[in-house]
C-alpha cells in the first residue's frame, strides 16, 4: 500500500510492504538495553495490555515479550503484518496483530495499559491520533513514543551510506538525524503530560551485509525506488562497503525515548 505524505519525502510515494522481507531480516537491531530501559521503568512488563502502533515486522513487542506483558501489534502493511506473524509463531510467542491504519485503531475505551510507537511517530496524523490513544489508554497509562537513529555527521560509515541514499533519492528525508528530544506535538497537550523524556548512544554492531541490508531497508531505498535503481543502488553500496568498512564493525547511534501520561 502506498503512502503518500507531503510531509515526508516531498511526498513521494513509499509502501513498507516491498521492503518487508529484508525488514524483518535486518531491521531487528536494537540492542538489550533499548528493551531494559523500558521494563526499568516499569513499562510493558507482566500483568499489562500494550498495542504497538506502526509495528511493522512486530520487533518490539517480540524482543519485550519474555517481560510478560500482553501485546497487541498494528500495522497499515499486510505483507509486514504477515512477516510478524510469522516470526511470532516461529517464536512460539503469543502476540496478536491487526492490519489497520493508527488513525483508524478502534478499541473499547480503557483497553490498554500501554500504547507504544516505534520509529514511527512522525508518520501519524496527531490531532486525530492523540484523542483515540487517550479513549483507549486506562486511567493513568501510558504512551510510549520511540525511536533509534545512525549519526551520519558523527560515523564515518553511516555518513557515507546515508549519501548514497540520497543519491538515488534525493527526496528522501530520513537523514541528517542529530541527538534530540522526541518532539511532542501541540495536540498532545490536551490529553497527556510528558513524564519523562532520555536520549542516549548506542554502538549498533553490523557486519558488511547486514548494514547492507539493513540500509536497503530503510524508506528511501526499498520502500521507494524501483527494482532498476535498488540493483544499481545496491551494487554501489557494496562496492563502497567494500573501500570503507572492515568485515565487522559498530555503527553510533542515538535512542530517545519520551513516556506520555494520561491525563
Amino acid at each position: 500500500m502506498d503512502i503518500k505524505d507531503n510531509r515526508i519525502d516531498s511526498g513521494k510515494p513509499f509502501d513498507w510492504g516491498r521492503a518487508s522481507e529484508d525488514y524483518a531480516k535486518y531491521r531487528d537491531i536494537y540492542p538489550p538495553v533499548f528493551y531494559q530501559k523500558i521494563a526499568d521503568m516499569g513499562l510493558c512488563t507482566e500483568g499489562q495490555s500494550i498495542l504497538d502502533l506502526g509495528t511493522g515486522t512486530g520487533v518490539l513487542p517480540r524482543n519485550m515479550y519474555h517481560f510478560g506483558g500482553k501485546w497487541t501489534g498494528s500495522d497499515i502493511s499486510e505483507n509486514q503484518i504477515a512477516q510478524a506473524r510469522h516470526l511470532a509463531d516461529r517464536a512460539n510467542m503469543d502476540i496478536d496483530f491487526i492490519v489497520s491504519d493508527a488513525k483508524n485503531i478502534n478499541f473499547p475505551e480503557k483497553t490498554f495499559d500501554v500504547v507504544t510507537a516505534c520509529q514511527c511517530f512522525w508518520y501519524f496524523d496527531h490531532d486525530v491520533l492523540m484523542p483515540r490513544i487517550s479513549r483507549i489508554l486506562k486511567d493513568g497509562g501510558k504512551f510510549l513514543i520511540l525511536t533509534m537513529s545512525w549519526l551520519p555527521f558523527e560515523d564515518k560509515i553511516a555518513g557515507a551510506s546515508e549519501q548514497l541514499v540520497l543519491k538515488y533519492n534525493p527526496d528522501w528525508s530520513g537523514g541528517g538525524e542529530v541527538r534530540k528530544p522526541i518532539w511532542i506535538p501541540e495536540a498532545a497537550g490536551k490529553y497527556f503530560k510528558l513524564t519523562r523524556h532520555e536520549e542516549y548512544d548506542l554502538n549498533v554492531h553490523f557486519t558488511r551485509e547486514s548494514w547492507h541490508g539493513r540500509m536497503k531497508a530503510c524508506r528511501g531505498i526499498g520502500a521507494s525506488l524501483d527494482e532498476k535503481n535498488i540493483a544499481a543502488w545496491e551494487a554501489e553500496h557494496r562496492a563502497l562497503l567494500d573501500s570503507i568498512a572492515p568485515d565487522e564493525f559498530d555503527v553510533l547511534h542515538y535512542a530517545a525515548m519520551a513516556v506520555l501520561e494520561k491525563i
